[in-house]
């Protein structure tokens, strides 16, 4: 499984010119699964999530958590994470999650975080999807 967190001003996916999700302050996660991904691995990243501390304090540190500032997360699920590009020009998807397990995984870590007590908004799952977002810093980490 593969998260890109960016820490984000605003942020909103639309699709067919409908917006799906839309926040403000708060975080962009793009959300890759790959095979052997487990619902066990969403509990493990959306509880490192909920504690990341990428925002900054009155001091400008970055010792605040998305819970702390009181952010939202704009969840997009993405299986072009899961590229592999180390042969040839074209990507290849062969290590992303068969669609079935993905969505699964997918609403299990948005689920996952709506248990953690955070605000979650998202695109649809499969859908092209166009995404607008500021980011904020910019901030952007990986998780695996």
């Amino acid at each position: 499984m593969k998260l890109l967190i960016q820490r984000v001003s605003s942020a909103k996916v639309e699709v067919g010119g409908s917006v799906t999700g839309e926040i403000g302050c708060g975080l962009l996660i793009l959300f890759g699964a790959g095979q052997g991904d487990t619902p066990e691995d969403c509990v493990r990243l959306a509880s490192k999530v909920s504690r990341l501390r990428i925002f900054e304090d009155e001091n400008g540190k970055t010792n605040l958590s998305i819970k702390d500032v009181g952010g939202k997360i704009l969840s997009v699920s993405q299986f072009t994470l899961l590229a592999d590009c180390s042969h040839g020009n074209r990507p290849s998807f062969t290590l992303a999650a068969e669609p079935g397990l993905a969505k699964s995984l997918y609403e299990r870590f948005n689920s996952e975080l709506e248990g953690l007590g955070l605000t979650v908004r998202t695109g649809v799952f499969g859908a092209r999807m166009e995404l607008s977002l500021v980011n904020d810093g910019p901030f952007t980490v990986s998780l695996e």
